[in-house]
This record gives structure tokens, sequence and C-alpha cells, in this order.
């Protein structure tokens, strides 16, 4: 993590930026993990999966193996890294480890986390990078899936969808000088064309409309992103109102920002028992993924 009022990592190199990256993600990971799992009531030797993801850092040893011997999770835990995926990480994030848990009976842990002060680029006059940096922040957020019936929503369904001729419009591409970001302003117009056939095709699949619906986590790429998903659904002026604080507040985390925007529904007592929530988020490809909840 690095505060650019303090430090200025413009001219760093990869390296020195993954070492960085080595660094800070421990403590940070194990907080967002341990406070999980605490909130969940389950023991770090009782998780049978940790999954991770995170498309702005890499090392071996990883985060994943850092962070369970932190915890003192199993030796015998089952590790996935999710990597290179971008921000909407955290959705077959959420399916894979859903599945493992259905499958195995044991709970499981996601944890996104991404360090993006790190990818400063040299001084450019580049609006794209310009816009990139100044809606990118950092942050690790964690949740725990269990078995059985217990408290907080259980995922339902989840859904994917890449449109391979927009290849171009969101890129993250490793340089000498950390990552750097490619994003198009063609981004929203690609995103009303797919959003309201992928969730409608989603919610038909479960006999629910749009009106049914009593939580919306979607993931704010930045403002236009977040109307043009209100325009395409028809959703109410507020729908969006947990994404447009998260953006306010922490701004695009990338892989954990879905996450963030789930905890304020929670806050929020969203979704209400038995009430259905829907997820979204969009990231390289152009690609879009959808989960289905129900609180």
């Amino acid at each position: 993590m690095v505060d650019p009022l303090a430090e200025d990592v413009s001219a760093w190199s990869t390296g020195e930026r993954m070492r960085r990256y080595a660094h800070e993600s421990l403590p940070l990971g194990t907080e967002a993990v341990a406070a999980a799992l605490a909130d969940a009531g389950i023991a770090a030797d009782e998780v049978g999966l940790f999954a991770v993801a995170s498309c702005t850092g890499y090392a071996t040893p990883g985060t994943d193996i850092r962070v369970a011997a932190a915890l003192g999770m199993a030796a015998d835990v089952r590790r996935l890294v999710v990597g290179h995926m971008g921000c909407y990480a955290a959705v077959p994030g959420l399916g894979t480890v859903t599945d493992y848990v259905e499958a195995r009976g044991r709970p499981a842990v996601l944890l996104c986390l991404e360090l993006t002060s790190l990818h400063v680029q040299p001084p450019t006059a580049d609006m794209g990078q310009v816009v990139s940096h100044a809606l990118f922040g950092d942050a690790a957020a964690a949740v725990v899936v269990a078995p059985g019936d217990g408290p907080g929503p259980r995922v339902v369904d989840v859904v994917a969808l890449t449109d391979p001729g927009t290849l171009d419009h969101m890129t993250w591409d490793v340089t000498d000088h950390g990552f750097r970001m490619g994003l198009s302003p063609q981004v929203p117009e690609v995103l009303a064309k797919h959003v309201a056939p992928m969730v409608t095709e989603l919610l038909d699949r479960h006999g629910l409309q749009v009106s049914d619906v009593d939580g919306w986590a979607v993931h704010p790429g930045g403002p236009r992103i977040l109307d043009v998903v209100t325009e395409q659904l028809a959703l109410p002026g507020d729908a969006l109102d947990a994404s447009r604080r998260v953006l306010a507040t922490r701004g695009n985390c990338s892989s954990a920002t879905v996450l963030l925007v789930l905890d304020e529904l929670r806050a929020q007592g969203r979704p209400g028992p038995g009430r259905p929530a829907v997820v979204l988020a969009f990231g390289p490809g152009l690609t879009l993924y959808a989960a289905l909840l129900e609180g």
C-alpha cells in the first residue's frame, strides 16, 4: 500500500513494486481473513479451501501460503490463486469456493487483495492513465462460505459473458514500471449492450424478475458504468447507492470492490431472509460476471 502524497513510486521497477506487494499483502490479507472468520464463527484450522484473488502483485511463496500459515490454517488446506482476472475476479472466486463447499461440506474462504497504488505510472499526458489512477484504490476484503443454513446470503448461481470483439477495451499490461492499465471510454457502451440480457437470463432461470431483487452489489468501475447499469435494468434511482458510496469513499479497488459493496448491503440488512440479491462485476475481456444470492 502506497500513499502517493508520501511516496512517489512512479519510477520504481516492477521488481521493486512486487517486493513491496509481498511485504504489504501479508498483514492486510491476514487482517481481512481473520475478521471474516471471526464474523462467521469459524476457526482457521476448519477451512478446507483458501482462495486468493489479485491482479496487482505476484510472489512465490505467495499471499495464499503466507496468510494461511499466519492464521494457523491446517497444513492440508487446499489453496487456489486467481490471478490477472481483474475487477470481476471476486465473482468466479465466489462460485468456485461455493462449489467446493457444496461438494466437500467444509468451509472455504475467498480473499480479494489489490494494491493498485503500486502501479502508478511515470508522468504522462494520457488522459486514460490520469482517469485510471484517479479512480483506483487499495483494499483487502474476505468472505467465508460455509455449509448449511448459517447466517448471511448463499450463492445460488453464477453466469458469465465475454465479448471477444472488445479485447482491447480494458487491459492490464506488465511493463518495466509496474502494470499499466488501459481503459477505453467505450466500456460503458459495451456494458449497455450486454448487461440487461445477461441479468434477465440469470433471473429467468430462477423464476425471478428485476423488481424481485432486494439488493444490487454492482462493481463501481466508475460513475458512468453505474449509470449505465441503472438505465439498462430500469432500476430505482437509489438502487446502487451502496456501490456509489464505496466508489466515493474507497475508489475502484479492483476485485475487492464488489465484496466491499456486499458489506455495505449487509449493513443495511439486505438482502432480507429468503430475498434475492444480484452481484455484478466487469473486467478485461471485456467480461461480465453475475451471481445470484439469496438472503
